[in-house]
């Protein structure tokens, strides 16, 4: 049976569907964690007691068309049930500051696209809108003549709860053809690998 879903860029006409499968998520980041500028203990201040600051941020960065607010969403009729931020690796700088990442020495590029986070609708997850929303990228990808899709998922040895994964599912990853990072660097942090995909290797 075909999917009931079909996947889409996020528009500022479907921020309301979107903002309301943050809502159902019970998330309080409306995806703003990569463009926070204060600390990790600031950070958690704000998602207790102002998550509409986050909210508020999103939707203007949409509007105005900025790099930072993109991603794909998984559209059932009129309701958002999954999202995946994409975006420039250059739209995501927080990425070359964080001290997991920073031994692979990752570039501010503008032709690496970052998923940067994957979000599903908790009634309709295990249904294959994940995988989905990750196909779609892949093809975003080709189609923009980006060098590489990457991604960052977590993998800390341990079960994770699905409000963890917010970083995608590590084995649908590597089911869609993504492979561990190479870069100039070593030193990777195997708890936060960063994962990528190309078209030619896929092939």
């Amino acid at each position: 049976m075909p999917p009931k879903h079909v996947v889409v860029p996020l528009t500022p006409e479907l921020f309301e569907p979107w903002r309301a499968l943050f809502a159902a998520a019970g998330s309080g980041c409306f995806c703003r964690y990569w463009h926070f500028h204060g600390t990790k203990n600031e950070w958690l201040a704000r998602l207790a007691s102002q998550p509409e600051e986050n909210a508020a941020e999103q939707e203007k960065a949409l509007r105005e068309g900025s790099p930072t607010a993109t991603g794909l969403i998984a559209l059932e009729e009129e309701r958002v049930i999954g999202w995946l931020k994409l975006a420039p690796r250059s739209a995501v700088p927080k990425l070359a500051r964080l001290p997991v990442y920073r031994p692979l020495a990752l570039s501010l590029a503008d032709d690496v696209l970052s998923i940067a986070c994957l979000l599903v609708h908790p009634a309709h997850r295990r249904q294959g809108v994940a995988r989905a929303l990750v196909e779609a990228a892949k093809a975003t990808a080709e189609r923009t003549g980006a060098r590489s899709l990457e991604a960052y998922p977590h993998n800390r040895g341990e079960v994770l709860r699905e409000e963890e994964l917010w970083m995608g599912p590590l084995p649908l990853l590597f089911e869609a053809g993504f492979h561990t990072f190479e870069a100039d660097s070593p030193g990777g942090n195997e708890a936060y690998p960063v994962l990528e995909w190309r078209k030619q290797r896929a092939e």
